[in-house]
């Protein structure tokens, strides 16, 4: 689960692997929407679908990064939630406790990234993907644990 593919572009052939959490309502449709368009960001990008962003789990996103992924990008519906008022801020909550505990394990919390990412928002989900994953590169492999 360590390996790296090629990415077209960086010298040293490392490409970031990146989990990102996406909601089925809001963020995902513009996730499709950037492959639709044939918008080009790093092809170590996987996405998991789910319906609320609060209901990700912290032990989720430490857990990504201890089996060997580089990074944890997750695409929140902010306000738009169709499911919790509050939404945004239990999703901070799970963020937080993140990254506090990859802290503790010796983990850059800078791996885990999250943004308000809206049904036709492409461009910036594709510029988030390519930053983030320009800052992971630079970083270097998240080794497994």
């Amino acid at each position: 689960m360590t390996a790296h593919a090629a990415e077209p572009g960086s010298a040293d052939g490392f490409v970031p692997r990146i989990l990102v959490f996406t909601t089925n309502n809001i963020s995902d449709p513009g996730v499709d929407l950037a492959g639709s368009s044939h918008m080009h960001y790093s092809p170590g990008v996987n996405v998991i679908t789910l319906p609320c962003t609060s209901g990700i789990r912290p032990s989720w996103i430490i857990g990504a990064l201890e089996k060997g992924f580089d990074g944890v990008f997750i695409a929140t519906d902010g306000e738009e939630c169709a499911y919790l008022h509050d939404c945004s801020k239990r999703s901070n909550r799970v963020v937080q406790v993140a990254q506090s505990t990859v802290k503790q394990r010796g983990i850059d919390a800078s791996r885990i990234r999250v943004a308000a990412i809206c049904s036709v928002c492409a461009e910036p989900f594709t510029k988030h993907m390519t930053t983030f994953s320009a800052a992971l590169r630079a970083m270097g492999p998240q080794r497994a644990g």
